[in-house]
């Protein structure tokens, strides 16, 4: 089971790296990473997660690959009752999801994660709404793609999921 789980959580980290060094979001990449477990099509994820990339907007408040993250979890293991003791089980689990994420990653908020993680002097970090150009400089310097594997990683952890993607 664990050796099915590693090969799973392989492809999906393929999967959400193609979909980032193609173009997508951080956000966007995780959650195209996990649509067959949630049930959705591809479409409607990228629909979904597109507002969350950069921090939300490139506002750089939580990281998108978080935000994404907690999409999959509230659709794979969310709650439809009112009480209070299904809520606080559900919030103790994202929480510990966030805090090892957080313990991993150094912050689970987009402008922390890329002043500690850059590769190469000062990125932008600015909240402008204009998205950079991929260029390989781009991807050269920005720990994105190294946060969304290990997001993805977590993730699959956290699940337990080992199924093949599709």
């Amino acid at each position: 089971m664990l050796r099915e789980r590693c090969v799973s959580a392989m492809k999906r980290r393929e999967k959400a790296r193609e979909l980032f060094l193609s173009g997508y979001n951080c956000s966007q990449s995780v959650l195209g990473a996990f649509c067959d477990v949630m049930g959705m099509d591809f479409s409607t994820c990228m629909r979904l997660a597109s507002p969350f990339g950069g921090g939300v907007a490139r506002m750089r408040h939580i990281c998108g690959t978080v935000s994404a993250s907690l999409m999959v979890i509230g659709i794979t293991r969310g709650y439809e009752e009112h009480d209070a003791r299904t809520k606080s089980e559900h919030y103790a689990f994202v929480q510990e999801f966030a805090k090892k994420f957080q313990e991993r990653n150094g912050s689970i908020i987009c402008r922390e994660l890329l002043d500690l993680r850059c590769k190469a002097g000062k990125i932008d970090n600015g909240s402008s709404p204009n998205a950079n150009e991929r260029s390989e400089e781009y991807y050269r310097v920005r720990p994105c793609l190294s946060i969304i594997e290990d997001a993805v990683d977590l993730l699959c952890g956290y699940l337990s999921i080992d199924d093949e993607i599709s």
